[in-house]
């Protein structure tokens, strides 16, 4: 191949370099390169940033010329050059390139680097899930038989053999998506459950149930994460049993609460000062000046009756806020 490209190249440059691209793609498939591989390999081929964009199976993947992902939610251009991996080009191969025109060369990449897309998605993903309520119902529900779930999750596009998440949204929509690097989340708060078997997915169900409950709005009147997974949560995840919603909140959330009423910043900056590994990462992370940091806390640690900057105290802070989601959930 090599000796042909080279012949290629001296009579026709592009039909030399569309050699060597084949050439570049077969390894890739001989060697089962992944999504991000093959796409890499059509933008550093191509010398214009490649995307995947698959909707179907929630598949997004884009990379620049120097080999980084840099994914993005921006829709591709249509005047860009493309291959479609669906009929219908619901799932295409992109190249950033704003020239009218593919060249030749672009042509092989989008022809070859598509053919390998296709062989990757069909045997590692199989079709996305197509969130029907009913079917992710019977797949979540442990008292279903498990032939039942079993045919409801490939009526979902899951494959039973690979891992998949539960995922509870904070309107009170249930997801489910397979375990994978490239899998998108649903925007908004939710919880993510851990990656299991498809017949432990009720288990990852309540793992997310009881993640969504440590969510916040991300404001500053309810600072905290929109997005938090199960399996980081380690024995914290023990508070959700100790603190039940619309029931008396324990002393030091009630302490928190009213400490915040008058004090528009402090939630905030409690927030900083837990969930940063230094003060001046805190006040850093907030934007304000590290005295102005410290005379926060003063006043804070007055409203409070316990101190913040000792391991003790910040341990008790991160509590408190911690128990205040689970209270307000």
């Amino acid at each position: 191949m090599k000796e042909l490209a080279g012949r290629l190249t001296a009579l026709d440059p592009d039909a030399g370099a569309a050699v060597q691209v084949i050439a570049y793609f077969d390894r890739l498939a001989e060697s089962r390169a992944g999504l991000e591989a093959l796409v890499r390999g059509a933008a550093v081929l191509a010398g214009v940033p490649a995307r995947l964009v698959d909707a179907d199976r929630r598949v997004f993947v884009r990379v620049e010329t120097d080999g980084t992902r840099r994914d993005t939610d921006l829709p591709p251009d249509p005047a860009w050059p493309s291959a479609a991996l669906t009929p219908g080009g619901a799932a295409a191969l992109w190249l950033e390139r704003a020239e009218a025109a593919p060249s030749v060369v672009d042509a092989v990449i989008l022809e070859r680097a598509a053919g390998a897309l296709r062989i990757v998605l069909d045997r590692t993903r199989g079709r996305v899930p197509a969130d029907d309520p009913a079917l992710v119902e019977t797949v979540l529900d442990a008292k279903v038989p498990e032939p039942a779930r079993l045919h409801a999750a490939r009526g979902l596009g899951l494959d039973p053999t690979a891992p998949a998440r539960a995922l509870a949204l904070y309107d009170g929509r249930t997801r489910i998506i397979a375990a994978h690097p490239e899998a998108r989340l649903s925007a908004g708060r939710l919880g993510v459950g851990p990656a299991v078997p498809v017949l432990d997915l009720p288990r990852s169900w309540a793992a997310a149930r009881t993640a969504l409950r440590f969510t916040a709005d991300g404001t500053a009147q309810d600072p905290g994460p929109r997005v938090v997974y199960a399996d980081e949560l380690g024995g914290v995840a023990l508070l959700a049993d100790l603190v039940a919603p619309g029931a008396e909140p324990p002393p030091d959330v009630r302490t928190l609460e009213a400490a915040a009423a008058s004090t528009p910043w402090l939630l905030a900056t409690l927030h900083a000062v837990a969930a940063t590994a230094s003060l001046r990462a805190a006040a850093a992370e907030i934007n304000v000046h590290h005295s102005t940091l410290q005379d926060r806390l003063t006043h804070a640690e007055h409203l409070l009756g316990w101190p913040l900057r000792t391991p003790q105290g910040r341990l008790r802070l991160h509590l408190a806020l911690t128990m205040r989601h689970l209270a307000r959930s």
